[in-house]
């Protein structure tokens, strides 16, 4: 887990329509970093709902919404159209940025321990900087607690 108040790793990605995005290409903007396991999964879809359905207030705030899992860009642009998901996704299957804030991590599922990712969320600031890290977010609530915390409500 990245500290707060740290510079946040610069990262160049895919998008699911195949276009290079930068973390440093939206500086003046607070960016909601979202990292999540798999696309088309039951958690992850929920998630990356909540996040759709609260799209607007995010715009409103003038804060960036990004989705990072290891997935292909082409099924990222699958997810995206099957959800009508309005923000960005970005493929990560070598791990670059998955690594760099630290979400890749050992994980136990019904007693079996393998690598993956675990959902974790970072609200950026308009410098680059860490603003909040959330470790283990909860797929149903994650968006309104960003929200929230965005806001002021929280």
């Amino acid at each position: 887990m990245l500290e707060i108040g740290a510079k946040a790793p610069d990262f160049t990605l895919f998008d699911k329509d195949g276009n290079s995005v930068s973390l440093s290409g939206f500086l003046g903007k607070k960016v909601v970093l979202y990292f999540y396991p798999k696309d088309n999964t039951p958690g992850c879809t929920r998630q990356a709902c909540a996040f759709a359905a609260s799209f607007e207030a995010f715009k409103s705030l003038d804060a960036v919404v990004i989705g990072v899992s290891k997935d292909s860009v082409a099924s990222h642009a699958k997810f995206a159209a099957k959800h009508d998901l309005p923000f960005i996704l970005l493929a990560d299957p070598e791990l670059e940025a998955i690594k760099a804030y630290d979400v890749w991590q050992e994980k136990k599922l019904y007693g079996k321990v393998s690598m993956g990712v675990v959902r974790t969320t970072y609200v950026i600031d308009e410098n680059g900087v860490i603003e909040k890290a959330m470790p283990k977010v909860k797929p149903d609530t994650n968006a309104a607690e960003i929200l929230a915390y965005l806001t002021g409500d929280k």
